[in-house]
């Protein structure tokens, strides 16, 4: 059968687009990428996590409340506020015969309230001196690499369990997304982990002390003058309540308070005792988190959320950038921005 001029052409470009879709997953294993010998002189980023400490972590019971909630003013005694249905959680600081104190003068019956919660047991990292030879992840989930750039994870391959620290020593594009490799024939997907990318300090950033906030990585770093000191995964503000970018100063902070928005909405909030708070633009703040353990991925109502023991380590180590003598309350500046454009 004969093929018209038209046809032979569009023929040709099926080809060559086909062609080219096979040029970028036809990366025979082992071909590409840094070798064994490679990567065994530095198998794993040399950074130091924080220690967990079990006092901190476990210091108040939090308990979620799923339905709406009378609160008393001693058991059994008068009904002084009734929080509404929402996403909610309070602190129980004791129980006695079926009741449970939230706070001074403010008992709920102990019935109302789910199970204790745990907080996550993520901790971020304390960052060397030097400059580190290849850029530092954590994974985002639980997974097998693939043993070629574009492939199907390897059960053969390391298993790695979210938030695993790992290195990315070569990177390739499939399909216009960037693939890593993170170990020898191990290979993942963009969108499975979180780099480390320290920035250069913004003109506008005035304080020694200073912390980035990069969106699109989730991924939060400290700063002493132009060198990076620690770095943690953050959850910051969902598309309906985005984290504004810019450079800000923290201005009042709180080693616990109560967070609460959006009464009688379909999202309305209450969270007592939000621990290690630190604001820096209007009702936004870098704060412990009790009440997730999904680090890396956007989750707020615009807040940057870190685990309690990463908001802890922060709110210490931001102590000496405030002039508390000279009546100066202005801390670390926050320079938030993003890396990159959500897909």
């Amino acid at each position: 059968m004969l093929r018209s001029p038209v046809s032979i052409l569009v023929y040709v470009l099926i080809l060559n687009i086909s062609g080219l879709a096979r040029a970028q997953n036809s990366c025979a294993v082992g071909s590409c990428g840094l070798d064994q010998s490679a990567i065994a002189s530095y198998p794993t980023p040399r950074v130091v996590p924080l220690q967990i400490d079990e006092g901190l972590l476990y210091d108040r019971e939090y308990r979620q409340v799923s339905a709406e909630l009378d609160i008393y003013d001693q058991p059994a005694g008068e009904v002084i506020e009734t929080l509404g249905t929402g996403y909610s959680f309070v602190t129980v600081q004791e129980e006695l015969d079926g009741w449970a104190q939230i706070s001074d003068g403010k008992w709920v019956l102990s019935d109302s309230l789910g199970e204790p919660w745990t907080p996550s047991r993520f901790a971020g990292v304390t960052l060397p001196d030097q400059e580190l030879p290849y850029t530092m992840a954590w994974t985002l989930r639980h997974l097998n690499g693939a043993n070629t750039p574009g492939g199907p994870e390897v059960a053969s391959n390391p298993f790695l369990y979210r938030y695993s620290r790992v290195n990315i020593y070569s990177t390739v594009q499939v399909d216009g997304y960037n693939w890593y490799q993170i170990g020898t024939n191990q290979w993942v997907h963009q969108f499975k982990v979180a780099k480390l990318l320290p920035v250069e300090k913004p003109e506008e950033v005035d304080t020694h002390k200073w912390v980035s906030v990069d969106l699109y990585e989730q991924v939060a770093i400290a700063y002493e003058g132009d060198r990076p000191v620690f770095a943690t995964l953050i959850s910051s503000g969902l598309e309906e309540w985005p984290t504004n970018e810019g450079v800000f100063h923290v201005y009042v902070r709180f080693p616990r308070t109560l967070m609460s928005g959006a009464y009688n909405q379909p999202d309305f909030y209450y969270l007592e005792e939000v621990p290690w708070t630190m604001y820096f633009d209007g009702d936004i703040a870098l704060h412990g988190a009790y009440w997730h353990d999904g680090f890396g991925y956007r989750k707020s109502h615009g807040c940057v959320n870190m685990t309690i023991t990463d908001a802890h380590w922060l709110f210490q180590w931001a102590e000496d950038e405030y002039d508390f003598a000279n009546a100066d309350y202005i801390g670390p500046a926050v320079y938030v921005y993003s890396s990159g454009e959500y897909d």
